[in-house]
């Protein structure tokens, strides 16, 4: 059974930086796209913030792009999301998931974590 389990979440100041991470148990990490989601309070889980696939393709979302960065470490069975220059737009519950196939849609990921609290105050 695959598990997600996200941490690294925390309270920070704009500008600002965090890591989250995502431990993935029961799978192998070439076997599955991990994205990462955010749900902002009050708003629906949107579309992937950013994905990493075996092939070492990565995605990032506008909002996000060129202030964070998406890693895997297949050895330790983990993957990550750096995120820089935060905003107190970026506060929500961001969670990491995986999926069989490549897809920026929440829809099409199996696998959920339980996600892991941002809160960036101003």
């Amino acid at each position: 059974q695959v598990r997600l389990v996200e941490s690294g979440g925390g309270l920070v100041q704009r500008g600002g930086s965090l890591r989250l991470a995502c431990s993935v148990s029961g799978a192998r990490l070439d076997d599955f796209a991990f994205g990462w989601f955010r749900q902002a309070p009050g708003k629906e889980r949107g579309a992937a913030l950013s994905i990493t696939n075996s092939a070492g393709y990565t995605y990032y979302d506008d909002s996000v792009k060129g202030r964070s960065t998406i890693s895997r470490d297949n050895v330790k069975n983990m993957v990550y999301l750096q995120m820089d220059s935060l905003k107190p737009e970026d506060t929500a519950i961001y969670y990491c998931a995986a999926s069989r196939w490549y897809s920026i849609e929440a829809k099409n990921y199996d696998y959920w974590g339980r996600g892991t609290q941002v809160t960036v105050s101003s």
